[in-house]
């Protein structure tokens, strides 16, 4: 490619390849831990319009570690209720079943709609705080290469080249690390030479965003309808008005050839006999479904895909900008661990073992859940919505055995409500210090630290009532538990209190002793 050159060269620790929710997330985790990464961006700016606006409550307890769960909060539309509309043996639209959105205690977080570039302003706004971490918008990456041997020699080496342009100027970084956030397209992964792996369907659907006039009764609840003329799903949006809407499309359908009105006329016959003017579009598209993983994950433990430069997979479970945000969030403690010399850069491995296994079990799912969406039978679909509650909540992902994940070690039956390898739930406790009723997870933030906690009670509180810790967590009061929480919020080993020998062998397989 034909440019000017910069011959300086860049030296960085991590160089993030794009802006968007894995790229944002791991950045944010650097600097809550006083790391400096260099973010490149091929857009001229942040994101504008979102597309993705599902926020599962997994990923708000994610920006609650960080502190910023407050805005999503107070800004995003709380998805209470679930309705399902299908025709009666008449022929007649009529809803069939109510059903909470999420099941039961699965979490103290909800499950929110709020567009993904106003979380993608938080995680900037809030890097910028706490590290001046900045994004350098209008430079993208053209090439990246591994020096293996090099990688392997030295691990405080910059292994890692890549060539940048910006403004028809060449200019190489050279890094420790590098993180592939740029998308499906993504160019680090074709540079790497990795593939995607899978396929794609020919069932196209559309999606509106749109402020519209109807006599729907649940066009602000999340709907799913199932009629002759198609499916269809109504995700409210922030605001009061706006509202989402994905629209199956007849089977022959090509995606580059749908228009507006092609989308519109298809949701009236959907609705038929309820009145649906669309008054105002804000934003429409359509697309084929495609469900598809890299065939690696990581070059040389230097280089790491993440978001959908590693999987693709339909919007309708809301699934894309979560496991995009968390691999982030995996990755990004990991590096300041390994960066902060606490731990060695084999702590890095695990990245591929957990988060691969999350993305090809994503994809199985996505394509159950898109063959039941569609199908044309008469089977409850609603029935195996609600089954996937905890899946489409975030809360059932499991890490395998590993140096972070002591899963052979643990005994379980000391607490009974816990699975290694999951994420710790929160519960109510007491704070010992001044008797105030808080969620357990309050005092797991997202800074990169092993905490001790010792100083919280299973107390009835002067307001708040019981949250009765013990049984939650399914902990004997008398026996008790030792309960390692890694700094992403998974439960590492369960213990015995007196069990000191394997608690230190956990920590002494990854952790580095301080330096002097």
């Amino acid at each position: 490619m034909a440019g000017k050159h910069n011959d300086k060269i860049e030296e960085v620790d991590v160089l993030i390849c794009g802006s968007g929710s894995a790229g944002l997330c791991a950045a944010a985790y650097l600097a809550r831990c006083g790391i400096s990464c260099t973010v490149i961006e091929a857009r001229n700016g942040p994101l504008e319009m979102g597309q993705a606006d599902g926020v599962q409550c997994r990923t708000v307890e994610v920006f609650e570690s960080f502190g910023l769960a407050e805005d999503l909060l107070r800004e995003a539309y709380h998805v209470i209720e679930d309705t399902f509309w299908s025709m009666d043996e008449e022929a007649h639209l009529v809803r069939v079943r109510i059903a909470s959105d999420t099941p039961k205690g699965v979490s103290h977080m909800p499950h929110l709609i709020l567009n993904q570039a106003r979380l993608h302003d938080i995680l900037i706004e809030a890097a910028r705080k706490w590290n001046g971490q900045t994004i350098e918008y209008g430079r993208r990456v053209v090439n990246i290469e591994v020096d293996g041997e090099v990688a392997a020699r030295d691990p405080e080496s910059h292994a890692v080249t890549a060539t940048t342009m910006r403004g028809g100027m060449k200019q190489i970084i050279r890094a420790k690390y590098a993180l592939a956030c740029d998308g499906a397209h993504s160019t680090v992964r074709k540079a790497l030479g990795f593939k995607m792996i899978g396929d794609s369907t020919d069932a196209v659907w559309g999606v509106i965003d749109a402020h519209s006039i109807t006599n729907f009764p649940d066009i602000r609840k999340k709907c799913i309808l199932r009629t002759k003329a198609g499916s269809l799903l109504i995700i409210p949006r922030e605001g009061g008005s706006l509202v989402r809407f994905y629209i199956e499309l007849a089977e022959g359908t090509v995606a580059k050839d749908v228009k507006l009105g092609d989308l519109q006329s298809t949701a009236r016959r959907i609705f038929h006999p309820y009145r649906m003017e669309f008054v105002d579009t804000v934003w429409w598209s359509a697309y084929s479904i495609g469900q598809r993983h890299a065939d690696y994950f990581s070059k040389d433990n230097r280089v790491f895909l993440t978001g959908d430069a590693c999987h693709t997979h339909s919007p309708k479970a809301g699934q894309g900008m979560n496991t995009s945000l968390q691999d982030g969030y995996n990755i990004g403690w990991k590096l300041a661990a390994v960066l902060k010399h606490q731990a060695s850069a084999n702590l890095l491995q695990t990245y591929n073992l957990e988060r691969e296994k999350v993305a090809i079990d994503l994809i199985e799912f996505d394509r159950a859940f898109a063959r039941a969406f569609s199908s044309k039978s008469k089977e409850d679909f609603s029935e195996h919505f609600i089954k996937s509650g905890r899946y489409t909540a975030g809360l059932t992902k499991r890490y395998d055995q590993s140096e972070i994940t002591n899963i052979k070690s643990s005994d379980e039956s000391l607490a009974r409500g816990l699975d290694v390898g999951m994420r710790f739930p929160s519960t109510q406790v007491v704070r010992f210090c001044d008797a105030k009723p808080m969620q357990l997870a309050k005092a797991l933030p997202a800074d990169g630290r092993w905490h001790l906690h010792k100083v919280y009670v299973d107390e009835e509180s002067y307001s708040n009532g019981h949250g009765h810790a013990y049984d939650f967590f399914g902990v004997d009061k008398k026996a008790g538990a030792v309960v390692i929480v890694r700094p992403d919020q998974y439960v590492s080993m369960v213990s015995g209190l007196e069990n000191y020998k394997i608690i230190g062998d956990f920590f002494a397989g990854f952790a580095l002793p301080p330096k002097l």
